[in-house]
């Protein structure tokens, strides 16, 4: 079938810009996207005799800290289960995210004049478990295929890597397959009422059915994401750098320039969240416009808002 990609992505910036309460759905589906960082290691000290040794005054820091962990155990009990909690708010606020993005695209490609943050919430929370149930299955599979992998590496010195390498390399385009299909998936859910083996189903029907349209729309939306990322982390680089560079050169003897940096990322943060909070609506408009037109009802979209059966 005949796709226009222009009309879906000028029609997802339409609904993007118009409808801005949808900005902060993109928002919160930003919080159950994980991010990683890396680490730094150097030479180390070393003794007159070649031996690595850790400095005195953080010896004697690390020395206290074990000992306060020892005496205030129960503080980090505390804190786990404080974490553990933060990480649920943040599963259940990014899911009802995606959701209400899923949701407020359907509204209005029905032909509602406006949207309401309460109303979307309360008509996305029937299909939080189907949705994160749908996400954590996946998820648990490909855990599941990785991590051994990964501890036979580990085990092995690197050397099962050799032999392991093919299959990992198809593991990732699978991956990524398998992230178009989930795309389609969680929108059938919401627009057809649908369970998480049914949604899953349908997603990889429209999906083999559409193979064409599917992969160049993720491809177009990646690359969008990509450039606009680039440019979001161009500030965080420019903050973060000089700052490090600066403590260096200082022989990490003052927090000035950490200090500052972290007050200039605080005052960034709100910058980079509505800038990330856009992107994620104009992706999730796009991806359920996508749908829309694939499945050939790009009007009769009635959401569904009654309350449904995990």
């Amino acid at each position: 079938m005949s796709f226009n990609f222009g009309e879906v992505l000028t029609r997802a910036w339409q609904i993007t810009w118009k409808y801005k309460v949808l900005w902060i759905f993109g928002i919160l589906a930003g919080c159950a996207q994980g991010g990683g960082g890396g680490s730094s290691g150097g030479s180390g000290w070393r003794s007159g005799n070649g031996d690595r040794f850790v400095p005195p005054d953080w010896q004697r820091t690390a020395d206290q800290m074990a000992q306060w962990a020892t005496e205030n155990w129960w503080v980090l009990v505390v804190g786990f289960i404080a974490f553990l909690l933060l990480m649920a708010l943040f599963i259940f606020l990014g899911t009802i995210g995606r959701i209400g993005l899923i949701q407020g695209t359907l509204q209005v490609e029905a032909g509602a004049g406006s949207l309401a943050f309460g109303p979307l919430f309360s008509q996305s929370t029937p299909f939080f478990w189907r949705v994160f149930g749908l996400a954590f299955l996946v998820g648990l599979v490909f855990f599941l295929l990785f991590v051994p992998l990964v501890l036979l590496g580990i085990f092995t010195a690197g050397i099962a890597f050799l032999c392991i390498l093919p299959l990992i390399c198809v593991l990732i385009p699978v991956s990524i397959a398998v992230n178009l299909v989930l795309e389609q998936a969680y929108i059938a859910i919401v627009k057809e009422n649908l369970g998480i083996v049914d949604g899953l189903r349908r997603g990889w029907d429209i999906a083999r059915m559409n193979f064409g349209p599917v992969i160049l729309m993720g491809l177009i939306l990646f690359v969008i994401t990509f450039v606009i990322g680039l440019v979001l982390a161009i500030p965080i680089l420019v903050i973060v750098f000089p700052a490090v560079f600066a403590f260096a050169i200082g022989g990490a003897q003052s927090m000035t320039p950490l200090l500052v940096a972290g007050l200039c990322f605080v005052l960034f943060l709100p910058v980079l969240l509505v800038a990330r909070g856009i992107l994620a609506t104009f992706t999730g408009s796009a991806w359920t416009l996508t749908y829309l037109r694939l499945t050939s009802a790009p009007k009769d979209n009635t959401p569904v808002v009654l309350e449904a059966n995990a």
